[in-house]
């Protein structure tokens, strides 16, 4: 019999409306939360450089509440609990993004966040809003074969995206610029992930998937879909070295390359494990010639209180070394460099 699991909450109804309310009152210096439901940024960005928009389902904080903020997103458009935002909200966050030079929407690939963002797009065009764009985003290996790479879902490493392209905004970069540095961070970015328990969800308090306790399963999405492999409990290093594998191969990553590695915790790993599984991924890194630029290990898009992690690596070069290593400051998320 499967067990409630307890949350912090009042009206189940109200968690998304009280959560804005209470993450705005928290960091008033960097957010602010408008009358119709969206996180903007306190100190809007100068209308001459492109505004960033993003809309995501809640319940999986500190995305993406916590990366609006200067060097980062300018508007996020929460929507419910695992469910992407309508059209009509989407369409709220474009417009709150005006003045602007232009407004890019990033969308992470899933069918429902994309079907909504397109049906947005049409009615900006039919506002006659101008200078809108869409970017869709995906990085996990495990959802679609490579060669198919726009049917993948959009997972932990568009961590990379959101901090790259968020300072190549703040240079004054145009539209079209700006989509093609998302696009560029976007195929040099492979992830894969993994879960060790599930998490409930937090109006019904029933588990989202099953896992044996001896179980575990790589390859997880971020709503708990099917992952690629489910089978006995492994080592750090033996998990490390299951994962790192199929990514090394997936772009492929080479010898020489430079990488940003992040370790996302899915919700309730702890960071001693984050630690552990870094040490092992460093190795196999160096042994493979692959250098490390930058690491980050902590609670990026988290699925609530699951228990498992995300391996990403995006390959750098000169010019996104330089965009990682920019100034952000997010409330949940500053600069890394």
């Amino acid at each position: 019999m499967a067990v409630r699991t307890k949350k912090l909450i009042n009206n189940p109804q109200n968690i998304v409306p009280e959560m804005l309310e209470g993450f705005a009152a928290a960091y008033p210096n960097i957010v602010r939360l408008t009358d119709d439901g969206l996180i903007v940024r306190r100190t809007p960005k100068p209308a001459n450089k492109v505004a960033l928009v993003i809309g995501n389902g809640s319940g999986h904080e500190p995305a993406m509440i916590g990366w609006v903020g200067p060097g980062l997103f300018d508007v996020n458009i929460p929507g419910d609990i695992f469910a992407a935002p309508g059209p009509g909200r989407i369409l709220a966050g474009i417009k709150a993004a005006h003045p602007a030079a232009g407004v890019l929407l990033c969308v992470s690939h899933h069918a429902g966040d994309l079907m909504n963002a397109e049906a947005a797009l049409e009615e900006a065009e039919d506002e006659g809003l101008e200078n809108v764009e869409m970017v869709v985003l995906y990085d996990d290996i495990s959802s679609a074969p490579k060669g198919r790479e726009p049917e993948r879902r959009g997972t932990a490493g568009l961590f990379f995206t959101w901090k790259m392209l968020g300072a190549f905004a703040e240079t004054g970069a145009d539209l079209a610029a700006c989509k093609a540095l998302a696009e560029k961070v976007r195929d040099n970015t492979r992830t894969l992930s993994m879960a060790l328990t599930p998490c409930a969800h937090p109006i019904t308090g029933e588990p989202m998937f099953e896992l044996g306790d001896d179980e575990i399963e790589i390859g997880m999405g971020v709503h708990g879909e099917a992952g690629m492999y489910k089978g006995k409990m492994m080592s750090a290093d033996e998990t490390v070295a299951r994962m790192l594998g199929p990514i090394l191969e997936d772009l492929p990553f080479r010898a020489g390359d430079e990488v940003c590695v992040l370790l996302n915790n899915s919700g309730s790993l702890t960071l001693m494990e984050l630690s552990i599984l870094h040490r092992r991924v460093a190795q196999l890194l160096g042994e493979s010639g692959i250098k490390i630029h930058r690491s980050w290990l902590g609670a990026y898009a988290t699925t609530q209180e699951m228990s498992g992690f995300g391996l990403s690596l995006c390959r750098v070069d000169a010019q996104l070394k330089n965009l990682y290593d920019a100034p952000a400051n997010g409330a949940w998320f500053k600069s890394v460099g």
